[in-house]
């Protein structure tokens, strides 16, 4: 069975249910699936075409689903943000493409690099061989990104 076909076969209840590095394009098809079931669970009963009506247990999923994609595009936005600025974007543009001031993106950059840190410093401290997040140096690089004026683009290395 292949990873899709795994994925197609799972029952989806709680966000938890979706796999960890579940694309987002899988989830939102199974989502919309659940969505039609229980939209044409809505229509009459002499209606004229063949339907698949939908259950309370496609309307949990549909929500389930929906937040497992609501929390992993919340999740993602300090990795884009700080990709962004790497590859030479200015905190104006980033903010624009936020729909939020430069000073709540820089906010956000902190706020996900102290995360990152985080992460790093406590699997460490539970003796994880290779760590996930920022060291203390990478943490400071990514600190250190907040000082730029709005304006400024990242300088060529």
């Amino acid at each position: 069975m292949t990873d899709f076909e795994q994925w197609k076969a799972l029952q989806i209840r709680r966000p938890g249910d979706v796999p960890p590095g579940t694309p987002l394009s899988w989830q939102a098809d199974r989502a919309s699936e659940h969505a039609m079931r229980v939209w044409d669970a809505s229509l009459p009963a002499d209606f004229p075409h063949p339907v698949e009506r939908g259950t309370a247990q496609d309307s949990v999923a549909e929500l389930a689903l929906r937040e497992s994609i609501r929390r992993d595009v919340e999740n993602g936005r300090g990795t884009r943000l700080h990709t962004a600025l790497e590859l030479g974007a200015t905190w104006a543009e980033v903010a624009a493409a936020l729909d939020i001031s430069p000073e709540d993106a820089r906010a956000l950059l902190r706020q996900w690099a102290d995360g990152q840190h985080h992460l790093y410093v406590s699997d460490q401290e539970r003796g994880k061989e290779k760590p996930l997040g920022f060291t203390p140096d990478q943490h400071a690089a990514v600190i250190a990104l907040t000082e730029r004026s709005d304006d400024e683009r990242r300088t060529a290395q």
